[in-house]
């Protein structure tokens, strides 16, 4: 076993486990530490598990209406032990997948909490009781984040964060969810299609904040439709366990709802805590962020940071993104620093929600005089062949000087499987394209995507459909 590396990271999760195969592809010698399973927060107590869950409630959803496309199949009743198993296998399956790779690249994978100290030395305090002291070349810092908690709600019982509501066995008849976000609207948005009787209670005027105002909308009057009850600008203040499994969560002016489960989602932390630093130029700020560069270099020579341990969106692709970057700068590649402000956005509730750039609303805070144009789902063939017609595109272009629309800045979608849209808006946004540029390009039909494409076209001030 060599002391010795090219790359020492710490911490297994999309940051890290990035980092590790990306550079061992590119030839460097490579350690990775991880204190649990490989894989991190994403794949085993976040993007993927919630996901798994979401389908689980897409497939309820078509179940509920498969009479509406001539399948009787009765009243569909939920063996949520069952969608616990097959989560279980499909993280099993993937964290299995992570390992396969390191060991077919040559990664030295070190089961333990990694810490640094100076000169680039990392002392590995290994799960068997054994220890272990090896230096890097570089060193990245990939340590993730933790969800965050609110005073009076101590984890236990009915109350939960995003981690511990993955394990459910069943559904919980009557759910809280404290925060409206992407995370608590996703769980939000799962256990009502499941059946349950689903509150939102979030502090600021509205769900979702910092979306396009229209984006926004959609999913409101969708939740409405789930009969998911919102309670906005509202403080909640605790909760009065009911002695026989449930809690009352009081909030607002003296209101309160009674719960079988209450999920806390208010955000996550940065988990710096045993990364150890000490004698290191390694700068962690008062929110607990570590502080980088725009190549993700911190104080220290030759130590990088990345995911959620940084002050960046908290996105997996994000951490990919900043783990290619890093090593490519270790490389003396001279990457392109990443456009924070250009990045792909998704949220996965029903309806999902997907953008990339800013919306109307923050492009003329910033200034811009822009042109919008949008358009809705419900006349897109292959939405009403789906029987899911909530929803859609729009974009947001930088205003010519005679009046027309050029560069395109915004596009920001809502509905039918938007996520998986994105990536040509993406691209418009990231290339700088104009519209009159994306309005020449075919679109497949009868598909989605065809509304991007529509959407671009009516702003050329000429239309098929809209």
């Amino acid at each position: 076993m060599s002391d010795s590396f090219d790359l020492v990271v710490i911490g297994g999760g999309p940051g890290g486990y990035a980092a590790a195969l990306y550079a061992a592809s590119a030839g460097m010698q490579v350690a990775l530490i991880e204190k649990d399973a490989l894989g991190g927060t994403c794949l085993n107590r976040g993007c993927i598990p919630a996901k798994a869950f979401l389908e689980t409630a897409a497939v309820k959803r078509h179940v509920d209406h498969s009479a509406d496309f001539g399948i009787e199949s009765g009243d569909a009743s939920v063996q949520f032990a069952v969608t616990q198993q097959r989560k279980q296998k499909i993280v099993a399956g993937l964290v299995g997948g992570i390992a396969a790779m390191c060991k077919g690249r040559k990664v030295e994978v070190f089961n333990g909490v990694g810490s640094l100290g100076p000169d680039r030395t990392v002392s590995v305090a290994m799960n068997d009781g054994g220890s272990a002291t090896i230096t890097g070349t570089n060193v990245i810092l990939a340590s993730g984040s933790v969800p965050r908690t609110i005073p009076g709600f101590d984890v236990g019982g009915p109350i939960m964060t995003s981690d511990e509501v993955l394990d459910l066995d069943h559904v919980p008849a009557r759910v809280a969810v404290i925060g409206g976000g992407a995370i608590g609207c996703e769980f939000a948005s799962t256990f009502a299609d499941l059946g349950a009787e689903v509150t939102i209670l979030e502090g600021l005027p509205k769900i979702l904040p910092g979306l396009d105002a229209d984006v926004t909308k959609v999913v409101e009057r969708s939740f409405k439709k789930k009969k998911i009850t919102t309670k906005t600008g509202v403080q909640v203040t605790g909760h009065a366990p009911d002695g026989a499994g449930g809690t009352s969560v009081q909030f607002g002016e003296g209101e309160s709802v009674d719960v079988d489960a209450c999920i806390v989602s208010v955000g996550r932390r940065p988990f710096a805590d045993q990364l150890g630093l000490d004698g290191t130029g390694v700068v962690v700020d008062e929110r607990g962020f570590v502080r980088v560069d725009e190549f993700c270099r911190t104080g220290e020579p030759g130590v990088y940071a990345v995911g959620d341990l940084i002050d960046t969106p908290q996105l997996a692709h994000v951490g990919y993104a900043e783990a290619i970057l890093v090593v490519k700068h270790a490389l003396g590649e001279g990457p392109m620093p990443i456009m924070y402000d250009r990045v792909p956005w998704a949220i996965y509730c029903h309806p999902e929600v997907a953008w990339a750039g800013p919306g109307e609303d923050a492009a003329k805070d910033a200034g811009i005089d822009v042109v919008v144009g949008k358009h809705p789902f419900k006349f897109n063939s292959r939405a009403q062949i789906v029987g899911d017609t909530d929803g859609l595109v729009k974009v947001i272009a930088k205003r010519n000087p005679d009046g027309t629309p050029g560069q395109v800045l915004g596009v920001h979608m809502v509905g039918p499987w938007v996520t998986e849209q994105l990536s040509g808006g993406y691209l418009a946004v990231n290339w700088e394209a104009t519209v009159d540029e994306v309005a020449e390009f075919i679109q497949p039909h009868p598909s989605m995507t065809e509304l991007f494409g529509e959407t671009m076209m009516s702003l050329t001030g000429r239309s098929i459909n809209g």
